[in-house]
């Protein structure tokens, strides 16, 4: 008994060795860091992101510094709790993320150079153990000083929903560069001929506030910007105002036709619901698919001669008309009319606006049978509601070639021709687009000599 009694006291013992060992050593694995700067240098208003990730007891506490000369400043700080050395379970933290401005905004002694950023990770500590910290260092450039940015030729003023050309010149270490209309940004190229000009069009969305809101901006990869203000006007342009009767004949064809051609759409549960949803999340999608449509923009005008409208047209419905719609005498739903409607004679001949490329030529959402064309700098020309389509994407098109012939598909109501301009994907008033002296005085006169253009769009150079 005596034998069996020592036996269990030295297991006793024994056990509570082993878990006075366990605790005094248990400080868990090394944590794992990473640094995810927000530009590939250090300027004004750089960031970083931290992620630590550290299993077993969790994390002790981040600290993240930016170090320049032999001086460092501590930009962020993070106590954390980590689970203690007996314990199984229990609250821990084994995975963190912070961010912290690493920029001269938040370092006010940066200079121009090279700085480090270090990211330094406690370790879950023991009575018996202290583990030394890992740090993890990224050394990146310092450079505060914007690119240099100036204005060659811009008009002082532009409306609502309309369109607009600037020439600047941009600094050698500016890595994106043009005009930023609110949330818009319209992307600068280089003018033919090597002269260095820069040049972007841009488009206004019909409803943007004020001219405050305009930039011509440019960003090097350290996150510095340059902003010019270059628009002293914004012209109003207020909207009609239009109400449409749903009638369930239209809503049971529309609907059905849109449904058999739109893979994807989810049946709301009738005629209505199912037209709202077309009305609203299929027009923003369809939207967005028309400002991925012009990435693929040719870097250059594609035509040389003014823009046409369909010939012999009625204007049914002008641009930015505020639409709203009843069913059975009670209000369903509101939308802006990005275009106008044209109507000639059932199933008209419809051509080309102009000189360009199509890339765009099938069944598309709420517009039904449509043609978009190219014609390069970011401008493009939709052509909707067609009957027939008469050309295929990629195939380049003559200003007055046909592309289709009027119709009533997708969300039309009668035969008619839905067209609108396109800047950047942004919908603008064609109307600007339509007048050779708008578009003479405005685009081709400002891209002159570097830009040729014939017939009444011929500018008088040097």
């Amino acid at each position: 008994m005596r034998a069996v009694s020592k036996i269990l006291a030295f297991a006793v013992l024994a056990t509570a060795v082993a878990a006075a060992l366990i605790v005094s050593l248990r400080v868990g694995p090394a944590p794992q860091l990473r640094i995810s700067p927000s530009a590939r240098a250090i300027g004004v208003h750089t960031s970083v992101v931290v992620t630590a990730r550290a299993g077993g007891r969790g994390l002790a506490g981040l600290r993240v510094e930016v170090e320049q000369g032999g001086r460092t400043t501590v930009v962020a700080h993070a106590e954390q709790r980590p689970r203690a050395p007996w314990a199984i379970w229990g609250a821990h933290e084994e995975r963190r993320e912070i961010q912290a401005e690493v920029g001269r905004g938040a370092v006010l002694t940066l200079r121009d150079g090279e700085a480090t950023v270090r990211v330094i990770a406690a370790r879950a500590a023991t009575w018996l153990r202290h583990p030394d910290p890992v740090v993890v260092e990224l050394k990146l450039a310092v450079r505060t000083t914007p690119p240099a940015l100036s204005l060659v030729s811009a008009a002082r003023d532009t409306a609502q929903g309309g369109s607009g050309v600037v020439v600047y010149n941009v600094g050698d270490g500016a890595v994106r560069h043009g005009v930023r209309v609110g949330t818009w940004f319209f992307a600068g190229a280089a003018l033919p001929g090597g002269s260095g000009e820069r040049a972007v069009l841009f488009g206004v969305p019909w409803d943007e506030p004020s001219a405050e809101h305009i930039r011509l901006v440019a960003e090097d990869d350290a996150g510095n910007v340059s902003e010019l203000a270059f628009v002293d006007r914004l012209v109003p342009r207020p909207p009609h105002d239009d109400r449409i009767e749903l009638q369930d004949e239209f809503l049971g064809r529309v609907v059905g036709e849109i449904f058999a051609q739109t893979p994807g759409l989810q049946d709301r549960g009738g005629a209505l619901p199912n037209y709202l949803e077309l009305n609203r999340e299929l027009r923003m999608r369809n939207a967005a698919e028309l400002v991925e449509l012009s990435r693929r923009s040719a870097p250059r005008f594609l035509w040389q001669q003014p823009f046409q409208p369909l010939r012999g047209a009625k204007v049914m419905s002008a641009f930015a008309d505020r639409r709203t719609y009843l069913y059975q005498g009670r209000e369903v739903d509101r939308q802006t009319h990005l275009g106008f409607d044209l109507a000639a004679t059932a199933r008209a001949a419809v051509s080309a606006a102009n000189t360009g490329t199509v890339l765009l030529a099938r069944y598309f959402g709420i517009y039904g049978n449509t043609v978009v064309i190219d014609h390069g700098f970011g401008l493009m020309t939709l052509y909707s509601h067609l009957s027939s389509i008469e050309v295929k994407e990629g195939q380049p098109v003559e200003r007055g070639a046909l592309v289709g012939r009027t119709g009533r598909t997708g969300l039309a109501g009668g035969d008619h021709l839905h067209f609108t301009a396109l800047v950047g994907g942004l919908p603008v008033t064609p109307i600007e687009w339509w007048d050779p002296h708008w578009v003479r005085d405005r685009v081709a006169a400002r891209l002159a000599p570097a830009v040729r253009f014939e017939g009444e769009l011929t500018v008088a150079t040097k």
